[in-house]
């Protein structure tokens, strides 16, 4: 399944976008589950382009520039809809280099053990200072039918995700000095 697909056709069924503009989105608020490099996203606009699922015209910026302002056709909203309806298995879990290291640490010394510890948990701290940040935009949770209302979702789910980790690694020290 092309996922990227279907990120770039929720992308422009918000706003019509530059190819540009869909590169920067990737690393705001859906980089924080979801990536896509410039070099992935132009190929993944040309298919959706043969397919019909996008337009674009041509705006020209000073006196010469010229961009493409993508946005979806309805036959590109449908596809979508139809996307997002779809029932999705459970992935596998993803891969962390971190917590494999931890499944062998028994081979590591308590004080190495410690410092890789120590050095994610101030990590995950800083990201959850973030992602709280990022929710403080929202002074009440939006409301079900709001364009807001999954980045609230996805963001409240960051949030929990880290504070489980932070709780996690915690437990990893108290577990070490035991």
């Amino acid at each position: 399944m092309r996922t990227l697909k279907y990120a770039i056709l929720g992308l422009l069924s918000k706003e019509p976008m530059t190819g540009y503009d869909i590169g920067k989105e990737f690393s705001k608020d859906l980089g924080e589950f979801w990536t896509a490099k410039h070099s992935q996203i132009y190929p993944e606009l040309k298919k959706l382009l043969s397919e019909e699922l996008i337009v674009y015209e041509i705006q020209i910026s000073g006196e010469i520039l010229e961009k493409k302002l993508y946005s979806i056709t309805e036959k590109g909203k449908h596809d979508f809809v139809q996307w997002l309806k779809k029932e999705e298995p459970i992935e596998p879990t993803p891969k962390d280099v971190f917590r494999l290291r931890m499944y062998f640490s028994h081979h590591l010394d308590a004080a190495t053990r410690l410092q890789l510890v120590d050095h994610q948990l101030i990590q995950h701290q800083e990201r959850l200072t973030h992602l709280q940040q990022k929710k403080e935009r929202y002074s009440q949770i939006p409301s079900a039918d709001s364009e807001h209302f999954g980045d609230y979702l996805v963001l409240d789910y960051a949030i929990q995700r880290e504070m489980i980790i932070i709780q996690w690694l915690e437990s990893i020290i108290a577990y070490s000095h035991k």
